[in-house]
């Protein structure tokens, strides 16, 4: 399924990712030479939805049309078909952010070629850039609490998240290679967001190190992802009818980054007694009554919780899930190379 080429083909700058299926036959990655060594991987598209990583690579690389980059770049665009429709991926195609670690699908195999090819020569760091549905604010992902990964981080935002689940996406599979960073630019018919990641990736293909001092404390705002929220198999959801088995609040998307007392309503459900979500933590646990209880019909959170990625858009919930769980991190001051988790804020 891969192509690698060394160029950017004459008016691919000109197509949009809805387009690029016209010059491109599928999951292309480019390595661009620059001034510096090693390259900056760069993915987008990994979902065909979230054109903001593309667009901005046009942007920045229209900049750099008649001179030598600052740094080399291995930029990868994926998920090229779905694009095409504006889907997120196609019925037959696994998730693209799903799928760098162990498997046997195509786009399992792919993403190995990608990665073995990467992992050649030394990266001097990876950064994934996606939109999203719901309303969320601009944010960054780690998934190692590495001094390296938090400068990455808040150089584009302050406010920092860091889960370890799901374990199949190209972050942490990254993170193995390089310091690695996932960027949420917000939703994709929002101008604000590409502008926001050209001039995150040009202030990054500029840089000649990754500052290797403490990250300071009023720098970061870090939240920790404790869980993921997912809809039970076989249930309905929606947010109009009364005979859905799930019908969740029509604002729900505002709920996002925000912190949620105990018995915030999330939704109604069928008087069957049984929770219409599955909630699972970073052990792959299930711990649903951990956090969301049933008061008669009403589907309310167990306990103060702040919840990102919610959206009223039912076919993500159903690919994806209903939300993720996060709790705030203590900083300690000052924030020193981290090897190991920081201890949570009571």
């Amino acid at each position: 399924m891969l192509t690698i080429r060394t160029d950017i083909p004459e008016g691919l700058l000109d197509l949009k990712a809805h387009e690029l299926h016209k010059m491109l036959d599928g999951p292309t990655l480019f390595h661009l030479p620059g001034r510096r060594t090693p390259a900056l991987y760069i993915s987008v598209l990994l979902h065909g939805n979230e054109p903001v990583g593309w667009d901005a690579m046009r942007h920045l690389l229209y900049q750099h049309q008649n001179k030598t980059l600052p740094r080399a770049i291995s930029l990868f665009i994926g998920n090229i078909q779905a694009a095409k429709f504006h889907q997120r991926l196609l019925d037959h195609q696994a998730d693209y952010n799903r799928i760098w670690n162990a498997g046997d699908s195509p786009e399992h195999r792919m993403a190995h070629q990608v990665y073995t090819e990467m992992a050649k020569s030394k990266l001097f760091a990876s950064i994934d850039v996606h939109n999203n549905t719901g309303l969320n604010p601009h944010y960054a992902c780690v998934n190692k609490l590495e001094t390296a990964c938090l400068h990455l981080a808040t150089l584009f935002d302050r406010t920092v998240i860091y889960f370890t689940r799901p374990e199949s996406v190209q972050s942490l599979a990254f993170s193995e290679l390089a310091p690695a960073v996932t960027i949420e630019c917000g939703q994709p018919d929002n101008p604000h967001g590409v502008m926001h990641a050209t001039e995150y990736l040009t202030a990054c293909l500029n840089l000649a190190e990754i500052p290797s001092h403490p990250v300071a404390k009023q720098d970061i705002e870090l939240f920790h992802t404790v869980a993921i929220v997912r809809i039970a198999p076989g249930i309905q959801i929606g947010f109009q009818e009364e005979t859905l088995d799930l019908r969740l609040v029509e604002d729900i998307d505002h709920l996002n980054f925000q912190e949620l007392s105990a018995n915030t309503l999330i939704g109604w459900q069928q008087p069957n007694g049984k929770l219409a979500i599955i909630t699972t933590d970073e052990q792959d646990r299930e711990v649903t009554e951990d956090y969301f209880h049933l008061d008669g019909t009403a589907l309310r959170v167990r306990r103060p919780i702040m919840p990102s990625m919610l959206t009223r858009d039912t076919t993500i919930i159903r690919q994806d899930c209903l939300c993720y769980l996060m709790e705030r991190l203590a900083i300690p001051n000052p924030l020193n190379t981290l090897q190991e988790p920081l201890q949570k804020q009571e």
